[in-house]
């Protein structure tokens, strides 16, 4: 039952993680971190095919093995959520844009902390 669970939860993150790739607003490599814990808890051989990906298996195994993101990363993931509070401030303004805000300042300083 439980790994039916993880099962579950890993192909729901992946298909996050793929819109992800096609909105800027929407983080990628998070969801593929979640998958890939999922999945080697339900389906090894998946695990290992995201880590063996030629794009995504480096930033996910950077984490893996010493809680890093690469520079190149952490730059493109605070610009996207720049764009998102711009996008937000344009689109439906006060007050709702402090979300935006919110999520930059704490999740964008949260990043920009970690090892590279």
């Amino acid at each position: 039952m439980t790994r039916h669970l993880y099962l579950g939860l890993g192909i729901a993150s992946f298909v996050l993680a793929m819109i992800g790739i096609v909105l800027p607003i929407m983080p990628t490599v998070p969801f593929l971190l979640v998958s890939a814990f999922c999945f080697a808890r339900s389906n090894p051989a998946w695990e290992q095919a995201l880590l063996d990906h030629p794009r995504y298996g480096p930033p996910l195994r950077q984490w893996r093995e010493r809680r890093a993101i690469s520079r190149k990363a952490k730059i493109s993931a605070v610009l996207a959520m720049s764009a998102g509070v711009g996008f937000t401030w344009l689109t439906v303004g006060w007050p709702w844009v402090l979300i935006s805000v919110a999520v930059l300042v704490i999740a964008g300083g949260w990043i920009w902390t970690r090892a590279e």
